[in-house]
């Protein structure tokens, strides 16, 4: 009777100990486990520590609320203007109702997937090929706000959509990279008639002004030259006149005429000496051994007064 005693109290403990567990539940950060009781919603639990009532609640579903990404399946998508193109692309979601994200769908995972490639059929059946490429974060913007509408029902909360991949045909392949080719050669030579014609402007440029620092340079050098001759020839004038000017005063002073008496002498008899040097004909004048006849000759050229100087002496 003892032994049975102690057998109903261990199984006692046990069925104790397995409520208490069952009646535990710790939920992660991050994440909300949905509770029904006898069938029916009852509550939400969110992340710590939780106690449910064994065998009459259950945890129907768990609900992971971080950011997730899903992968879009590829698919043939039609162009506006009928070209066949291959779109493949990634989703972001996240739960933020967990109990409309349990009851809202029957798969909401699997609702998203076939809502963001029916959109996405129907966003590049609006777009020629070429916008296609052009138009990407305007494709994810109207997939995202499309499939967020529709989303909200379901508890879920459509964040953002990429196209990974966009691939046309192999002949649409080719065809756009010759005419990426042609487009390169034709700003290749664009460019380098653009760089002949700069070049030619530039040597027109330089030529024009190297003709006009020229002409500048001979301008400058021809009125430096003539300022310099002028120059020259003001100072020979002062100079002759200084010199015509010592001479008068010489020839005023007292003895002066004796002096220009003996000077002019003594040059005469030098020319008539180098003339006999130079030369075996000479011309002579007719009084050429009157000496003193041409002296007087020239002493009465220096002596005769100017017109103004003979009326004040009268």
């Amino acid at each position: 009777m003892w032994m049975g005693s102690a057998a109903a109290t261990a199984a006692l403990f046990i069925v104790a100990l397995i409520v208490v567990v069952k009646a535990i539940r710790v939920v992660p950060q991050q994440h909300a486990w949905i509770v029904e009781r006898l069938g029916r919603f009852y509550a939400v639990l969110e992340p710590g520590l939780n106690f449910v009532i064994p065998f009459v609640d259950r945890i129907a579903y768990r609900h992971d609320l971080r950011e997730i990404p899903l992968d879009v399946p590829s698919q043939i998508c039609i162009t506006r203007d009928n070209t066949q193109l291959q779109v493949d692309g990634i989703l972001y979601f996240q739960v933020t109702d967990p109990k409309l994200a349990s009851y809202g769908s029957s798969n909401y995972v699997l609702a998203i997937t076939q809502l963001a490639q029916t959109t996405l059929r129907s966003v590049i059946g609006r777009m020629e090929l070429d916008k296609t490429f052009e138009e990407r974060d305007q494709i994810n913007a109207l997939v995202v706000s499309a499939l967020d509408e529709a989303a909200a029902s379901w508890g879920v909360k459509v964040l953002r959509y990429e196209i990974k991949d966009l691939t046309p045909p192999a002949e649409i392949l080719r065809s756009m990279q010759a005419q990426i080719t042609a487009e390169r050669e034709k700003r290749a030579v664009i460019a380098t008639s653009e760089g002949k014609r700069q070049e030619a402007i530039n040597h027109a440029v330089g030529a024009r002004e190297a003709a006009i620092a020229k002409s500048e340079g001979e301008k400058q050098a021809e009125i430096n030259n003539a300022l310099g001759q002028a120059a020259a020839i003001l100072s020979i004038a002062e100079a002759n006149a200084k010199a015509i000017r010592q001479v008068a005063e010489a020839i005023e002073s007292a003895g002066g005429l004796q002096a220009v008496n003996f000077k002019v002498a003594e040059q005469y008899i030098a020319a008539f000496g180098n003339l006999a040097i130079k030369s075996n004909t000479m011309i002579l004048p007719t009084n050429a051994a009157d000496v003193a006849g041409m002296i007087a000759t020239a002493m009465s050229v220096i002596k005769a007064p100017a017109p103004g100087r003979a009326d004040g002496a009268r």
